[in-house]
């Protein structure tokens, strides 16, 4: 919110944040060394992190200059090589309750810059996370202090709640070894006041205005803080005929560069997460012609496109400017030669991020003199209103058969179509369960909630905290080519991770599950919708990744696709999958083009995951689950001249043989 109360408590929580470890600084116990790495025989109370044994070697420095414990890396197979430290004989735990955080002192010691983490542990099985984690990197002959503030991880984000007073166990460690790596350790110890907090940084703030409104009635404007102007504009604020602030820009005569004024938050960025355009009043209050033109930033060279009036505006006239956060010109992928992720072409698409708003900008079109008045600036989130086709028949003409249809009104899921059953490759917390698939209303719900159980049902399996359902059509469908397409109900739980998305699926006779899903040779993994719940309901990812997961990995895509969901909530998602070409669709609009001959070849299936994590979420909430991702239907349909005999039902997979033994009969 941007009201004057609501103000002030971000400006005191910033204040505080930033102020508080010092103010408690002389509160806190004096630091406790946890390791004694100058005394004799310190090297024997550290030992080799498990599967990294014969690769880690501990000695004492002998540099009287340089003290500490040297920790020497050989080249080998461990993925996180390193040491443990334990309390003190015959002690259970450490007891930092009387501290905020543990840190160390490294220095690279060795030749190869190195990434060295410190990690903090309670008791538990640790593929279940107990523990806090941060990371130093350095390059040869660099020193730094990496520190774990209880209660955080990986760069200070809400972690695990460590209990301070029953730490374990300390680790140290690099990551796979293919060379040597050395560092020195020159002091571990515990420090900092209890309850310790990270601070904040200010950029890093997040203002929701209540009800998107950014200015208008109601809405205190700092002016001092808020207004900026470049190249002769000035920007002031006054008040309309009803008394609410306004906005008054003075443009001069261009000389040198386009004069520009902008309105930014008083602090950090405004988060519009829940919108999907801005809408500002604007009266032409000078004497002269004007074409206002407004954009929306969310950092340098990351804008809206440039919205306008429809024509110049006559002096005393007014329009409502819409800025939309859907690109005018949709993405378009741009040729891939090398590995990596890549994005698409120049002046296609958008970076524009929604929940990072820094300023909303005004400029006029024309180069003389003009005065403009903004009386008010609003956020909307407008649902969207789909064509008619969708749900019917695919977005382009041609002989075209429905091929897969689910509407999910059966009294059970259809498990000729799909498995509910599979591998989890995405985080290690969840399980699936037929019990999460939850059938109703023509609908199935999989459902994220936290419920202790086995992997697949399975008590051989994995057991882990939390559930969810689980759909693909594995062995059972396939297709190559076609229209793709599903309705879907988003979760708004934080840090959940759908997925409606096509994986290849060569059949039987290729082999394993991993040679069937080889993303190279022809394969391709096509993300047709993929969602991180912390970007808000109405943008998603889409992506293509093909010649494996490793070194030879590429993808092309965009996490900023904007789709406004229906009346009802749901986002309509679809691919056409062509011979060269993949066309993606959001609610009957096209959001993505990509034409090229690697495109897939290869019959996949369908999929539908919920899991946690990604690479841009924030941390899940339990208070928050159980949440849904609902789908309404899931429709397929084939060009009858792509049509091919790989493509619907697979035959199921044969009974596993018995292997041959010789007899014992003589």
């Amino acid at each position: 919110m941007n009201t004057p109360l609501s103000r002030l408590w971000i400006v005191a929580a910033l204040a505080s944040a930033w102020l508080s470890p010092c103010l408690l600084a002389e509160e806190a116990a004096a630091p406790k060394a946890l390791l004694d790495v100058s005394a004799d025989g310190a090297e024997k109370l550290v030992s080799p992190q498990n599967g990294s044994e014969d690769q880690i070697r501990v000695t004492r420095s002998q540099d009287s200059a340089a003290p500490g414990l040297i920790v020497t890396i050989q080249p080998g197979k461990a993925d996180y090589p390193g040491i443990v430290i334990k309390p003190p004989a015959g002690a259970a735990s450490w007891d930092l309750s009387a501290y905020g955080h543990v840190e160390a002192r490294i220095v690279n010691t060795g030749t190869k810059a190195i990434g060295v983490n410190l990690r903090v542990d309670n008791a538990g099985d640790w593929r279940k996370n107990p523990w806090n984690c941060e990371q130093a990197w350095l390059k040869p002959g660099n020193a730094r202090t990496v520190s774990v503030i209880f209660g955080y991880s990986f760069g200070r984000k809400p972690g695990f709640a460590l209990k301070p007073e029953a730490v374990t166990s300390i680790l140290l460690f690099t990551g796979k070894a293919n060379a040597e790596q050395a560092f020195r350790i020159e002091w571990l110890r515990a420090a900092g006041p209890a309850g310790e907090k990270p601070p904040v940084d200010p950029n890093s703030i997040r203002i929701r205005p209540a009800n998107g409104v950014i200015l208008d009635a109601g809405v205190k404007i700092d002016a001092a803080a808020q207004i900026v102007a470049q190249n002769g504009a000035e920007g002031s604020l006054v008040q309309t005929a009803a008394g609410a602030p306004a906005l008054r820009i003075e443009f001069p005569a261009a000389k040198k560069g386009k004069p520009w004024a902008a309105l930014k938050p008083p602090v950090g960025r405004w988060d519009l997460r829940d919108f999907t355009e801005v809408r500002v009043k604007v009266k032409n209050v000078g004497t002269t012609p004007a074409t206002p033109t407004v954009l929306v930033s969310s950092g340098k060279g990351n804008t809206t496109d440039l919205a306008a009036t429809d024509a110049p505006l006559s002096p005393g006239s007014g329009q409502e400017i819409v800025v939309s956060f859907i690109p005018t010109v949709s993405w378009k992928g741009a040729p891939v030669s090398k590995p990596g992720h890549h994005g698409g072409m120049k002046d296609t698409g958008t970076t524009f991020a929604n929940d990072a708003v820094d300023t909303v900008r005004f400029a006029v079109k024309e180069s003389g003199p003009a005065t403009l008045q903004v009386e008010s600036i609003t956020a909307c989130a407008p649902a969207a209103i789909l064509p008619d086709w969708v749900g019917k028949r695919p977005p382009v003409p041609g002989e075209w058969v429905k091929t897969f249809d689910d509407e999910f009104d059966g009294p059970a899921i259809d498990e000729t179509k799909w498995c509910i059953y599979g591998p989890n490759y995405w985080d290690k917390r969840s399980h699936w369960t037929k019990d999460n698939l939850v059938l109703g209303g023509g609908m199935v719900r999989m459902r994220y909630e936290k419920k202790t159980g086995f992997h697949n049902d399975d008590p051989s399996q994995k057991q882990t905290d939390y559930a969810c359902g689980f759909l693909e059509t594995y062995g059972k469908w396939v297709q190559r080519y076609g229209y793709f397409e599903a309705r879907m109900k988003l979760p708004k739980s934080p840090g959940l991770w759908p997925a409606f998305w096509l994986m290849p699926d060569r059949g039987v006779a290729a082999g394993p599950q991993w040679k069937r899903q080889d993303t190279a040779k022809g394969g391709m993994e096509f993300d047709i919708m993929e969602h991180l719940t912390r970007w808000g309901p109405n943008r998603y990812n889409l992506a293509a990744h093909w010649d494996g997961y490793d070194k030879g990995h590429k993808a092309i895509g965009s996490t900023y696709v904007y789709v406004p969901p229906d009346k009802d909530g749901f986002i309509t998602s679809g691919l056409l999958w062509l011979p060269g070409l993949a066309v993606w669709y959001g609610n009957g609009k096209e959001v993505a083009r990509w034409e090229d001959p690697r495109i897939s070849n290869v019959q996949s299936d369908l999929m539908f995951t919920l899991v946690t994590g990604g690479w841009d979420n924030n941390s899940i909430d339990d208070a928050q689950l159980p949440a849904d991702l609902v789908i309404d239907y899931v429709r397929v349909w084939q060009r009858k001249d792509l049509a091919s005999s790989v493509d619907g039902p697979q035959p199921a997979a044969p009974p596993a043989t018995q292997p041959a033994t010789e007899s014992t009969e003589k």
